[in-house]
């Protein structure tokens, strides 16, 4: 099993050094990755490449790029430099993100997320693959464009730059069954938001059809801490935006994921008090279980037992986050795993 460190997006500024220090520490310590992301601040591909420029081996992911945030053919355009410029070390982490954010952020529709992915990653495989000219029939992403505005003039496109990997790993973020279950056909790796390796159940089915060399990745927080309730405070406290108001009451993915592994009223109790308001409340709310199913927190004897039911799951990569991502807690993890 492999540890990947995942640095997420950025708050209302930058770190200090743009992650950098932590970013070698994890290469030193044997980390086989770095990952950023995005929400409706920080780009995830700036930040990676200020990395990549300052890390030699480090392999470099995004945790998700939003499909609404750039064409394909731009997200490619992007993925082919990074690639290049790093030396091989990219991995093009997609994700289609929800309609909040869609709609309200990048302002295009939300609708029909499975087949703008498999569109989207079919036109990003062509850019890379660099075999042909790059065109697409649509509805979602027609190239050439011919609907409303359209000059007529446009013809498919070669990319210039020649692709320094036509294979470069394409993972995807999915929740949903049918979303998963995409992602094993038509991906390289997946990147669950939760998951539990004791409900190995809860994908079972939706794995059946990965290839073989197919990678999953979960986001793990991690919380080092001799009392384990306040080790698991952190998780409890991001659950419960994420199930309580990331995303409207109709449309939260998140929640309805809590809803699959078992934890239906709680969730549904989570996002009541915090579409009210009471976001303390939606806290205490949060299953102590579930917490701890998806994270590693608590003494680092514990951490260590519990490790053993993530090797006996089909992760490949522990994607780790956490309070507390300093060199300590990381030299602790690759002690630990590595």
């Amino acid at each position: 099993m492999k540890l990947g460190l995942q640095l997420g997006y950025w708050g209302a500024k930058p770190p200090a050094d743009g992650n950098v220090g932590i970013a070698r520490t994890a290469e030193s310590l044997g980390f086989d990755s770095v990952w950023t992301a995005e929400s409706w601040g920080n780009d995830v591909f700036t930040p990676l490449a200020w990395i990549g420029a300052h890390t030699s081996k480090i392999k470099l992911g995004t945790a998700i790029a939003q499909l609404s945030a750039r064409t394909p053919t731009a997200c490619a355009m992007a993925a082919l430099a990074l690639d290049h410029l790093s030396s091989g070390r990219m991995i093009l982490g997609l994700g289609v993100s929800g309609p909040q954010v869609v709609e309200g952020w990048y302002g295009q529709p939300f609708e029909k997320p499975l087949a703008r992915t498999r569109e989207y990653v079919d036109i990003v495989r062509q850019v890379l693959r660099r075999e042909a000219p790059v065109s697409s029939a649509g509805p979602h992403y027609p190239l050439p464009y011919t609907g409303p505005g359209a000059t007529g003039v446009g013809k498919p496109l070669r990319p210039i730059v020649h692709p320094l990997r036509a294979d470069l790993p394409i993972y995807l973020g999915a929740e949903g069954p049918k979303n998963v279950s995409q992602t094993a056909r038509i991906a390289d790796g997946w990147l669950p938001v939760y998951y539990s390796p004791f409900r190995q159940e809860v994908y079972a089915d939706q794995l059946k059809e990965a290839r073989p060399g197919f990678e999953i990745a979960p986001l793990v927080l991690v919380n080092i801490d001799d009392d384990l309730e306040k080790a698991l405070l952190p998780a409890k406290m991001m659950l419960a935006f994420y199930i309580g108001g990331m995303g409207s009451q109709e449309h939260n993915f998140h929640k309805n994921l809590m809803c699959r592994m078992g934890f239906e009223a709680e969730a549904n109790k989570i996002q009541e008090c915090f579409l009210a308001g009471r976001q303390a409340e939606a806290i205490q709310y949060v299953p102590t279980q579930f917490a701890d199913e998806i994270t590693l927190s608590g003494p680092k004897a514990r951490i260590k037992e519990r490790l053993q039911a993530w090797r006996e799951s089909p992760v490949t990569t522990l994607l780790i986050n956490g309070p507390r991502m300093d060199e300590a807690t990381l030299r602790t993890l690759a002690e630990l795993v590595l």
